[in-house]
């Protein structure tokens, strides 16, 4: 199958081969639809293998399952018996381009990630390798029961009603959100009105991502240490910690 949908590029060939051998992970295209994108509007999708000048997206993917895996394998061997409850492969990945739009970059269901080839947030292998940690959160939060509304709608409602005086201020949010991530004309991905708890978890799991693998890289953190912030970060932290990543956390503790 992969051999006919990648035939007439033989290194996005070569790459889907890769990726279905390596992670289990089979490369095909998303159904052509319209979209309910919420804040976003209605938006045609429409299947595009990334073939030719977008088989960049397929590489940057690749590698981003080969890190994903390496990363993970590192975290077990630190874990001290304990295990992540976190899927990573096999995923489907369902390749689409949005008609006249950069939105949405990606979105996931079912076991499955849909990505799209022109996505605004694809630029570079490190925002790739955060989208795909992004969006497979979403799937393992889905098969925890929807955990992240269940655990963390209380702390996350709490912040969103503390920095609401008429308007959601963005320097209000700001030392609450896990990443940096704006919407454009709006806010931190994280808090964006639409978006809901979800996206905050989302969020939160991949600031697990980056500050892990720098601990595991033997690198200093970009920054101060999320669960170091003001509360309710440290509740956040180690909530998601604990029901997805077995209790490990080396991260070092917070210093007065």
């Amino acid at each position: 199958m992969l051999q006919v949908r990648f035939a007439r590029d033989a290194k996005a060939r070569d790459l889907a081969l890769t990726l279905y051998d390596e992670a289990g992970s089979v490369a095909g295209i998303e159904r052509p639809y319209t979209m309910n994108g919420g804040w976003r509007g209605m938006i045609d999708l429409v299947p595009e293998p990334p073939l030719g000048a977008k088989r960049q997206q397929l590489a940057w993917v690749v590698q981003a399952s080969k890190e994903h895996n390496a990363f993970f394998s590192k975290l077990i061997a630190a874990g001290n018996g304990n295990k992540p409850r976190y899927r990573w492969q096999p995923i489907e990945l369902k390749f689409f381009r949005s008609v006249g739009r950069t939105t949405p970059s990606a979105y996931a269901s079912g076991w499955a990630i849909a990505w799209n080839v022109n996505g605004s947030l694809h630029t570079s292998a490190k925002a790739v390798r955060e989208t795909m940690f992004h969006e497979a959160f979403h799937l393992n939060d889905r098969a925890h029961g929807g955990w992240s509304h269940a655990a963390l709608s209380p702390l996350y409602d709490k912040i969103v009603t503390s920095c609401t005086k008429g308007k959601l201020s963005t320097t209000c949010l700001k030392p609450f959100a896990p990443n940096s991530t704006k919407v454009r004309g709006g806010t931190y991905y994280a808090f964006q009105p639409g978006n809901g708890v979800s996206e905050y978890a989302a969020e939160l799991a991949v600031r697990y991502y980056q500050e892990h693998r720098r601990v595991l890289a033997g690198s200093p953190l970009d920054g101060r240490a999320f669960k170091c912030g003001p509360d309710p970060n440290p509740e956040a932290w180690r909530l998601l910690i604990d029901e997805f990543f077995g209790g490990i956390d080396l991260v070092a503790p917070c210093t007065a």
